[in-house]
C-alpha cells in the first residue's frame, strides 16, 4: 500500500518513508497527516535493495527533504530475534543492504537520511545504559546487520542515526498480551528473559523522529548518532509485573490471580542480551528532545487489548488476547 499525503502543507517538510509498516512508522504517518505535513511511505515490497535503479527513481521522483529508513527485520515481532539466526540473508538484506543503498541514493541526491536502529549493537555486558560513544560488539545476527547498517549510513554525511530503546505501542503489544495469555494459562506463573531494557513508546519515538526531521529542515548541524528511550529503565520481570497489575484492571481472571503472581527468570542468551539500557542524554542536549514516562502508555495499550470487546466473561477477553503471536 502506498501511504501518501501531499496536500495542505503547513511546512517545507517533504518526507519519503522507508517501512511503512513499521509500527512506529504507522504512528509517524498519524502524525504527519494531523500537522498536515507531505509525505510519501511506498508498500514494503517496493524496496529491493538489489534493484537500487528503482529505488532511486521513486525517490528522485518524489524530491522529498528528508528520507527516513524505518525498515526493520524485527519490525512488530519481536520473536523475529532468533529467527534472524536461521534467516541471516534477508535479515542483511533489510537492515543492512537496503541502509546501504538508500545512503548511496541520498548522497548521490543530496538528501539528508535518517535511520532507526537498536541497542542490539551493543553486546549487553555494560552496567549502565549505553551512550553513543560506547564500542558496538554485537553478539547475534540482527544486533551485527544492524551495526552494519548504521556504518553503510554513516558513509553518506548528512545523516542521523536513532538507536531506540525495547519498543511498544499500538502496533506493538504482541509481547504484553503473551505475558498475559501465560500469566492466565499457568495460573499466575510467568517466566520471563533476565535483562534490563529501556521501555519505549512507538508514540514518543515517532514524536521524537519528527522533532528532529523539523530541525534538520531547518538547516541544523546535527548529523550523528543518538539514542532515544523512555525514562524509566526496567528489568523485564518488573515491566512484566507492571503489565498485570494494569491488566488487572480490566481482566477479571488476571484480578483473581494477582495474589499469585510469581515471576521466574531465565537467562538470557545470545542473541538476547543482558543489557540493552540507553543514555537518552545527547539528543536532549542536542535537540531538546526529552525522554517521555512510558507508564501512561502502557496503560492505554493494555485498555486498548480489552476496549473493543463487549463486557462479558473473562474467557471472552482472553481468547481475543489469544489470537496475537508474541512480539
Amino acid at each position: 500500500m502506498l501511504y501518501v499525503s501531499d496536500t495542505g502543507s503547513n511546512t517545507g517538510l517533504k518526507l519519503f518513508i522507508v517501512g511503512g509498516n513499521h509500527p512506529v512508522a504507522k504512528e509517524l504517518i498519524g502524525s504527519l497527516r494531523r500537522f498536515k505535513i507531505r509525505f510519501q511511505a511506498p508498500a514494503d515490497k517496493r524496496f529491493d535493495p538489489d534493484n537500487g535503479v528503482a529505488i532511486a527513481k521513486m525517490v528522485t521522483d518524489y524530491s522529498p527533504t528528508l528520507l527516513i529508513n524505518l525498515a526493520d527485520f524485527i519490525s512488530g515481532n519481536h520473536g523475529a530475534l532468533n529467527r534472524a539466526e536461521t534467516s541471516e540473508q534477508r535479515c542483511e538484506k533489510i537492515n543492512a543492504l537496503l541502509p546501504g543503498t538508500l545512503a548511496e541514493i541520498c548522497n548521490h541526491l543530496n538528501i539528508p537520511m535518517l535511520q532507526i536502529s537498536n541497542a542490539y549493537v551493543f553486546d549487553g555486558e555494560k552496567k549502565l545504559g549505553y551512550n553513543e560513544n560506547d564500542d558496538t560488539n554485537p553478539v547475534g545476527v540482527y544486533g551485527k546487520t544492524s551495526m552494519d547498517g548504521e556504518l553503510a549510513v554513516q558513509k553518506h554525511n548528512a545523516h542521523i542515526i536513532i538507536r531506540s530503546g525495547w519498543l511498544f505501542g499500538k502496533y506493538k503489544k504482541g509481547l504484553i498480551k503473551s505475558w498475559i495469555r501465560s500469566m492466565i494459562k499457568n495460573g499466575g506463573m510467568l517466566q520471563v528473559s533476565r535483562r534490563r531494557f529501556s521501555p519505549t513508546h512507538t508514540g514518543d519515538l515517532a514524536t521524537a523522529i519528527l522533532a528532529v526531521c523539523q530541525q534538520v529542515d531547518c538547516e541544523a548541524s546535527v548529523w550523528g548518532t543518538y539514542h532515544y528511550t523512555g525514562l524509566e529503565t526496567k528489568k523485564e520481570s518488573e515491566f512484566a509485573e507492571q503489565t498485570l497489575r494494569y491488566a488487572a484492571n480490566h481482566d477479571e481472571q488476571v484480578y483473581q490471580l494477582l495474589d499469585n503472581i510469581k515471576i521466574t527468570e531465565r537467562e538470557a542468551k545470545p542473541p538476547e542480551i543482558h543489557n540493552s539500557t540507553l543514555s537518552s542524554k545527547r539528543i536532549f542536549d542536542t535537540f531538546g528532545i526529552k525522554p517521555k514516562s512510558w507508564h501512561g502508555h502502557l496503560q492505554g495499550v493494555i485498555k486498548s487489548l480489552y476496549s473493543d470487546r463487549p463486557k462479558g466473561s473473562a474467557d471472552t477477553k482472553q481468547e481475543a488476547i489469544s489470537k496475537s503471536s508474541a512480539a
